[in-house]
């Protein structure tokens, strides 16, 4: 432990988990540590499960993004969550959601820092953060992702420090942790290229606001990502068909510009995609480090990846840690605010691939909402990025629910990402180039190229009648909705009974 807590006076904060979770009152606002299933605080919240047993409370859980070991799960089948920000990804917290059991409040990933510094959110009352060591000179070194750790330290009355010895020590060292001032009081975030480094190795604390100090050893949950398979081999050659069309206009090289990918299996097969591709020397800059992103480090494709955290399969996660050396020099982890920060965004000139519930026949997309009002996960980074960056690019499959329904509607029933903020649009049967587009133009093109067969001549059908309507804009309003009206009535999105789209 002396090498891990290098302040001596902190060593006699060690307590257990329940003790630390006693602390906790009814009605109080907690900042966990965790980003898409790595490095969250793991075992002060299992203990508040645990005590919620036996004793009724409520608390708001603030996060970077999802939580791993199942916690929002329990968290929510316990009652104890009032509100919860500004990501989540588990069925069971989901289904409160939309049944009005929990507050949730879907927010820009880069945004929820901004919103607690301002105090807009109310006050911290707990940061609980997971750490591989404390330095001697206050700096809580993180694990495996930063999220908003160092801005619920910065902020919190309290700090609960959960010290993880599963996760390597190797990690102190791989972190930047940069806190812009108050706005109306900074100066630029002097970053202007993806291996540069700005901040602190770990996150700065007066060891007076430590309270205490839990000893865990756990791993994180692998993360819930599939293989690739054939349709998302589709998506990535059209993606880099484009690729290679913009090399071929002069408007980017084979080592790109910087890649920022979504969290989820289709993101991550897409960018898989790239590692068979001639482009080389490619640079990331990026919330989720996920394993495609290692898997092009093995390959020699990738130079270096900037990310917020690292989330990794089972298998991908016990040969990355034990073999951390080989790509110390070649990774940062920053805070969420950072990682997602518009002005560096710009700056750097990101190519952004998101992933798309649905896209109207317009460009306009919806990434958090199914048939309009029932909580998928929630918007995460992807609009920090699709409004910031150079190119934003939107993938999706063409169709769900085995063919019931089409991933290009007339209308989109929700809308994350106008179309002033999507460029591409890619599905496994093409891709939609939509720069420079007016909507009609864009119409046919989204037709034309990423619609499922089956359901082109239905949606042809819909903008040629909206033609007769005029606008700038053509729809019938009437029947804007109506596939999800259908999808609700009938259990397709068809006019009629589908045929097998195998």
């Amino acid at each position: 432990m002396n090498e891990r807590i290098r302040i001596e006076e902190l060593r006699s904060r060690i307590v257990g988990a329940d003790e630390a979770a006693s602390w906790i009152e009814d009605g109080m606002t907690l900042g966990l540590s965790g980003f898409t299933r790595a490095g969250d605080a793991k075992a002060v919240p299992m203990s508040l499960v645990e005590r919620a047993k036996t004793e009724s409370f409520k608390v708001n859980i603030f996060t970077g993004a999802s939580l791993g070991f199942d916690l929002d799960k329990m968290m929510a089948e316990a009652g104890i969550i009032h509100k919860r920000l500004p990501f989540q990804a588990d069925p069971v917290m989901r289904k409160e959601i939309n049944d009005g059991q929990l507050f949730f409040v879907d927010q820009h990933l880069s945004h929820t820092a901004e919103s607690i510094r301002s105090g807009v959110l109310g006050p911290i009352d707990y940061a609980i953060v997971e750490a591989v060591a404390i330095t001697e000179d206050g700096l809580i070194i993180p694990a495996t992702s930063v999220g908003n750790s160092s801005i619920f330290v910065e902020k919190a009355e309290n700090v609960i420090v959960e010290l993880n010895t599963a996760q390597p020590a190797e990690l102190e060292g791989l972190h930047d942790i940069y806190s812009p001032n108050d706005q109306g009081r900074r100066g630029p975030i002097m970053l202007t290229s993806v291996d540069e480094r700005i901040g602190d190795i770990g996150i700065r604390v007066d060891p007076a606001k430590v309270k205490g100090i839990v000893l865990t050893n756990a791993q994180d949950s692998p993360s819930t990502i599939v293989p690739p398979d054939a349709e998302t081999a589709q998506m990535a050659n059209h993606l880099i068909t484009f690729f290679r069309e913009e090399v071929k206009a002069g408007r980017l090289t084979n080592e790109l510009a910087p890649l920022q990918s979504g969290i989820g299996s289709i993101a991550n097969a897409v960018m898989h995609g790239l590692i068979d591709s001639e482009f080389e020397n490619l640079e990331v800059y990026s919330e989720v480090l996920q394993d495609a992103v290692f898997d092009l480090f093995d390959h020699g494709k990738i130079r270096f990846a900037s990310g917020c955290s690292i989330t990794l399969s089972e298998e991908k996660m016990t040969d990355i840690y034990s073999n951390l050396a080989k790509y110390r020099d070649k990774l940062v982890l920053r805070p969420q605010e950072i990682s997602n920060h518009p002005e560096l965004i710009r700056r750097l000139g990101l190519l952004s691939i998101n992933t798309a519930l649905e896209v109207d026949i317009y460009g306009n997309v919806n990434s958090t909402h199914v048939s309009g009002t029932k909580m998928m996960n929630g918007i995460g980074g992807s609009g920090d990025f699709a409004r910031n960056c150079r190119t934003a690019i939107f993938v999706t499959k063409s169709t769900a629910k085995n063919g019931a329904i089409s991933s290009i509607v007339p209308f989109a029933s929700h809308v994350d990402h106008t179309e002033h903020d999507v460029d591409i649009i890619v599905t496994e049967q093409g891709f939609a180039d939509l720069r420079g587009l007016a909507p009609r133009e864009r119409a046919l093109v989204i037709i034309e190229n990423c619609a499922h067969p089956a359901y082109i001549d239905q949606l042809r059908s819909y903008y040629e009648e909206a033609l007769t309507r005029g606008g700038q804009t053509p729809h019938i309003l009437e029947k804007a909705l109506s596939w999800h009206t259908r999808l609700a009535e009938t259990g397709t999105m068809r006019e009629e009974q589908p045929v097998s789209l195998s």
